[in-house]
């Protein structure tokens, strides 16, 4: 469909003088689909909503028109909290399969695995062929497929473009830095990946050239790497770092002089701190997530997430059970 075709058929469907509401999911996909957008939102008693798998669905052109007058909200998927709610299970009886398949909304009405690895390699497969692929003309989609489960094996690890392109070129995927940093910033742009840049607690700098990266949902870490996705402390750390996302942070991986914080989260002017672990009941793995946060001589709230039942408090340091502060 091209755009007039588009804006005759949402007109013919006019009542005039009743409000009517107007739902466009993934409208980038029509060509010059921004002139029809105008002139629709130039109409009378008509509320009109856009939804899209592309972060560039309100840029250029269509945002300066429309500047102040819409709002941009971020969807992920289900939350923990959400994916109980609508499951009605208990969190601890519910906990193993949002761990494992993730929160893409449907996966509660399929029962077996099989089920769920089916619906997640078609939300897999439309996404990365029809949103990247195609829309973006991508010449290796091999590449791309790789850089992607590169990242999803190396969740929580400190990376850069250059370490990307050497590794797959040691793999005899041979590629570049250049290619491997626009392939990142597609995969970022239809919300698959979402980077949190380095933060200089220390130096309070923002640091540009390393980072972590975060898949939008678990679910599709295991359907690329199977049980070997499931390393309990990188699904962990993605989960906290989705869910301070969906709480409005601002979210950064904390640098502070040779140690590292998992996450320094802002909003509103206020900072929190956080360390994500599977567990520190063993003393050498406690003195190593404490260790760095002791370090901050700051004020602000520093938190250890662990799936530890025995919640403790050390200097001000408050240790928190996951599935308590998902649920929070």
């Amino acid at each position: 469909m091209e755009y007039h075709a588009l804006y005759r058929e949402i007109m013919a469907h006019r009542h005039a003088g009743q409000m009517q509401y107007v739902f466009l999911d993934e409208v980038q996909l029509v060509p010059e689909f921004q002139k029809a957008v105008i002139s629709l939102f130039e109409q009378d008693n008509l509320d009109l909503y856009l939804t899209g798998s592309n972060a560039s669905l309100l840029s250029g052109e269509l945002a300066t028109l429309l500047s102040g007058r819409y709002v941009e909200i971020a969807m992920l998927p289900l939350s923990f909290a959400e994916y109980c709610k609508l499951t009605r299970e208990a969190p601890q009886q519910a906990w193993p399969m949002y761990f494992r398949c993730g929160g893409f909304p449907y996966l509660p009405n399929l029962a077996g695995e099989d089920e769920k690895r089916d619906y997640l390699q078609g939300i897999y497969h439309t996404v990365l062929l029809k949103d990247i692929v195609e829309r973006h003309k991508v010449q290796d989609p091999f590449i791309l497929e790789s850089i992607l489960r590169f990242l999803l094996d190396n969740v929580g690890n400190l990376t850069t473009s250059k370490k990307i392109a050497d590794s797959l070129t040691s793999f005899g995927r041979k590629t570049t830095s250049t290619t491997v940093e626009k392939y990142l910033r597609t995969l970022e742009e239809a919300f698959i990946l979402y980077r949190a840049s380095r933060y200089d607690i220390q130096g309070k700098q923002h640091l540009k050239f390393t980072g972590k990266y975060y898949v939008v949902d678990p679910g599709i870490r295991w359907l690329l790497l199977g049980n070997r996705g499931l390393d309990i402390g990188h699904v962990l750390e993605n989960l906290v770092y989705l869910e301070l996302l969906r709480r409005g942070f601002r979210v950064f991986v904390g640098k502070f002089g040779d140690s590292e914080v998992d996450f320094v989260a802002e909003k509103g002017g206020r900072r929190n701190y956080y360390q994500v672990s599977a567990s520190i009941l063993d003393p050498a793995t406690y003195e190593r997530e404490l260790a760095p946060l002791e370090r901050i001589r700051d004020n602000y709230p520093k938190y250890i997430l662990t799936l530890d039942t025995l919640p403790m408090e050390d200097e001000g340091i408050r240790q928190v059970n996951l599935l308590d502060f998902l649920l929070s």
